[in-house]
């Protein structure tokens, strides 16, 4: 199957690079100059990832991440300049999977979108793999309950939509209720990838961080997931 990628960036010499090197290993481009036209594009064909830089007129990457991640569990590959603490952590908490600094090496560019496909197809596969499997389909912690069907968490009744990262790691947690998780352990099975130390910390702590907005009733201290100091984190089993 050909894979379409969406390069949405104000630079034509900046997309024509990358482009290229797309084209010659199989993949089908759509190019967007700035938020209006790659809203356009995504709302009139199948978009299998998106490439995006953060400084563009009209509107920028961190308002296209925001307003995608509204109807769409597309995977996003930020590309900037910005390439500050901050700026990765504010992208990355929108909702992006993966930020490539500029300048960049268009082979590392290749690299990470198969990268982030292969992960993405495999946890497809996942999902479709499970569907008959005959089971109540939903994990319960205290007031919370994991709904595997629908990819989300209910809290005192109320349903709350996960990203599918959010998703694999309160799946983690849940299933072994007050065990503590390496940092190591939650990188490997949330993302499917070799974890490197230290490489994925910034993007497990912002992706923790989402996650207790979303189950805790005071994020700032939270009576469900919990730092273990040097160690990692754990899903406290009663509440």
């Amino acid at each position: 199957m050909t894979r379409t990628i969406l390069i949405i960036d104000d630079q034509p010499e900046i997309r024509e690079l990358i482009s290229l090197y797309l084209e010659k290993d199989g993949y089908h481009i759509i190019e967007a100059e700035n938020g209006n036209e790659a809203i356009r594009a995504i709302h009139n064909h199948k978009i299998d990832l998106i490439l995006v830089d953060l400084m563009m007129p009209i509107i920028d990457g961190y308002q296209l991440i925001k307003k995608v991640r509204e109807t769409h569990a597309i995977p996003i590959i930020i590309i900037s300049a910005k390439n500050e603490d901050h700026d990765k952590i504010l992208g990355l908490g929108l909702g992006a999977d993966d930020f490539i600094q500029k300048p960049f090496n268009p082979l590392e560019v290749v690299a990470r979108v198969q990268a982030l496909l292969r992960r993405s197809y495999n946890y497809s596969n996942e999902d479709s793999q499970q569907t008959n499997i005959p089971d109540t389909r939903k994990k319960t912690v205290g007031n919370l309950i994991l709904d595997e069907d629908a990819f989300s968490i209910i809290r005192n009744g109320v349903v709350i939509p996960l990203t599918k990262i959010e998703y694999k790691i309160l799946e983690l947690l849940m299933d072994s209720p007050g065990r503590v998780f390496t940092k190591q352990q939650i990188f490997e099975r949330a993302w499917n990838d070799y974890y490197i130390d230290g490489d994925g910390d910034n993007t497990i702590n912002v992706h923790i961080s989402k996650i207790r907005e979303k189950i805790e009733e005071n994020p700032k201290k939270p009576a469900y997931l919990k730092t273990v100091r040097g160690l990692g984190y754990k899903l406290e089993k009663k509440i």
